[in-house]
């Protein structure tokens, strides 16, 4: 990777494929994985401690996943009652 300082390109030191990008407060790092149907490395955005910024379709994923979650609770703590939830 390379940074436009002073008129000129200068290398980036990478840390493990990854960089922290203090201006726009983002790392850049190469993550393996599948996206698009896809399973190869991509560059991909982080935060700070490295954790991936999710793509639009892993945040329906995990809203998704919070939900059934959220209803399985519900679902034991009506049980719990007495109530048989349908």
């Amino acid at each position: 990777m390379f940074k436009w300082v002073e008129g000129r390109y200068q290398s980036l030191r990478l840390e493990d494929n990854w960089v922290w990008l203090p201006e726009v407060e983002l790392g850049l790092g190469l993550w393996l994985g599948e996206y698009e149907g896809l399973h190869r490395h991509w560059l991909r955005w982080s935060d700070k401690q490295r954790h991936w910024i999710l793509t639009p379709v892993e945040r329906e994923w995990q809203r998704a996943e919070q939900e059934k979650q959220r209803a399985e609770r519900l679902a034991a703590q009506l049980r719990a009652l007495g109530i048989e939830p349908e």
